[in-house]
């Protein structure tokens, strides 16, 4: 008995260790540029520090020699928030839609998921030579939105799918046997039940637009995005402003996953105590 204790007492320790070189894998590298980003005024890219202070993050609003951040910020923002929206309305009609099986139902499920398993980069030059054929400029509200669109859609149907595994049809045929229309059942059953789910859709949506950048580079116009602007900064800028460029949207990152954890724990709350 003793020597099978010590045996899972081992194994417990062993996957404490490799639990915590994973830990330290993933976010060590994120840890270094925030606190490199806080160097002094003299300070380079690599340790030892020289001082703190917030000089960099000040210098990149300041100065233009970063390219335009301002912008790509905005428009990184905007390209998220349209393709948060239309990802978290499509997939629930789309998900709900797959619930009942129909002809070709297969096919057209794998020709949503098939833009996962192309190379970003090449869908990009697809989706620019589409646009340039009919005659349309590239433009980041446009062709932008299409390949972000070609990236968020299939993440945001899986996670859909997983969330109507668990969703109870008996909900809506209650609703249904109480007298209420196919909208009614929408609006006040399916919809509220599902809000949880399609609040975890619509955060992978702006997420994985916010930092996209292989679809990005052929398909946005004149107008860069943040990724390509902060793409641009490896190349010609060996200050810490580029750590510090990197917190500040790693910051904005984590506000929108609190956001979003936090607005589900509260539905969560509300539910429970009625």
């Amino acid at each position: 008995m003793s020597a099978s204790n010590a045996k899972r007492g081992v194994s417990f320790y062993l996957l404490a260790a490799f639990f915590t070189l994973f830990v330290v894998f993933l976010y060590g590298p994120m840890l270094i540029i925030f606190v490199l980003s806080f160097q002094g005024e003299t300070g380079g890219l690599t340790f030892p520090m020289r001082g703190t202070s917030l000089h960099w993050f000040s210098d990149l609003f300041s100065s233009s020699r970063y390219g335009d951040l301002a912008g790509g910020f905005r428009r990184s923002t905007g390209l998220g928030l349209m393709s948060m929206t239309i990802t978290a309305v499509c997939c629930l009609f789309a998900g709900l839609a797959f619930r009942s099986r129909f002809w070709g139902s297969g096919t057209l499920f794998y020709l949503c998921i098939v833009s996962l398993v192309v190379p970003g980069i090449l869908l990009g030059l697809g989706i620019s030579q589409f646009f340039q054929i009919l005659g349309f400029r590239l433009q980041w509200w446009l062709s932008g939105l299409g390949a972000h669109l070609s990236w968020t859609l299939p993440f945001g149907l899986l996670i859909m799918f997983a969330v109507l595994n668990r969703y109870d049809n008996a909900w809506d045929e209650a609703a249904r046997d109480a007298g209420a229309t196919p909208r009614q059942i929408l609006g006040w059953v399916t919809v509220p039940i599902l809000f949880p789910g399609l609040i975890a859709v619509a955060l992978f949506g702006f997420t994985l637009s916010y930092d996209e950048l292989p679809r990005s580079i052929l398909t946005v116009g004149g107008k860069n995005t943040l990724p390509i602007e902060i793409s641009n900064m490896t190349t010609n800028v060996t200050t810490p402003a580029l750590y510090a460029i990197g917190t500040v949207t790693s910051f904005v990152s984590f506000a929108v996953i609190a956001l979003a954890f936090g607005l589900i724990a509260f539905i969560q709350k509300r539910r429970a105590r009625a």
